[in-house]
């Protein structure tokens, strides 16, 4: 459902060494490198960097938790979600592939500001990013293979963040029911745009 409408170090966590873009940990079936646009260097296809982002939204590179905020903060700066939904870490001068579980970040707190269909939901990361739900960042909920809702919201650039299911209460408790079209729907406001939650059911209580 939706809206109604570097090269850098990647240590683990008890060491001080690791790999950086530049170190091709792929299979080798990938491009040693991508057509550069005129006038720009080739860019570096680093293949599999071995790095993943858990469920959770922890980071962890050849199976070791990456535990300095810092660092992930800094490789999610770079992380960008191709068109075929594969996540990859991109430089001006590299580019290598990295596994995602779900979505690469998580909601975990929700501050509203205002209130009925002016309010303003504004959501914190894991990763303390900041975004407002809205017309360039919109909620959706989706029902998971257990029949339980998974809410999302555009973080940038095709990233998401899955709620964390606090963070999703706490929405459900702001909820109204809206006549959209021919039926009455339950959602939220967020800068004048409403977005559907779905029908509440047992597993939201």
């Amino acid at each position: 459902m939706g809206a109604v409408e570097v090269k850098q170090t990647a240590p683990s966590s008890n060491s001080t060494t690791g790999a950086n873009l530049t170190e091709n940990r792929g299979s080798g079936n990938s491009s040693p490198t991508l057509a550069p646009a005129a006038g720009k260097r080739p860019v570096i296809d680093c293949g599999d960097l071995d790095m993943r982002i858990a469920r959770d939204g922890t980071w962890s590179y050849r199976g070791s938790s990456i535990g300095r905020l810092p660092l992930v903060k800094l490789f999610a700066s770079v992380l960008r979600r191709e068109a075929d939904g594969s996540y990859w870490l991109v430089t001006p001068a590299e580019r290598g592939h990295i596994e995602v579980e779900d979505v690469p970040f998580l909601g975990v707190a929700l501050t509203v500001e205002g209130e009925g269909r002016n309010q303003q939901l504004i959501f914190r990361t894991n990763l303390d990013e900041f975004v407002t739900a809205g017309a360039d960042n919109p909620l959706r909920v989706e029902t998971a293979a257990d029949g339980e809702p998974a809410p999302y919201i555009l973080v940038r650039d095709g990233l998401e963040a899955r709620l964390a299911r606090p963070v999703f209460y706490d929405l459900v408790e702001l909820g109204t029911e809206e006549r959209v079209g021919d039926t009455i729907q339950f959602g939220v406001w967020s800068q004048g745009m409403f977005f559907r939650l779905g029908e509440p059911g047992p597993d939201w209580e």
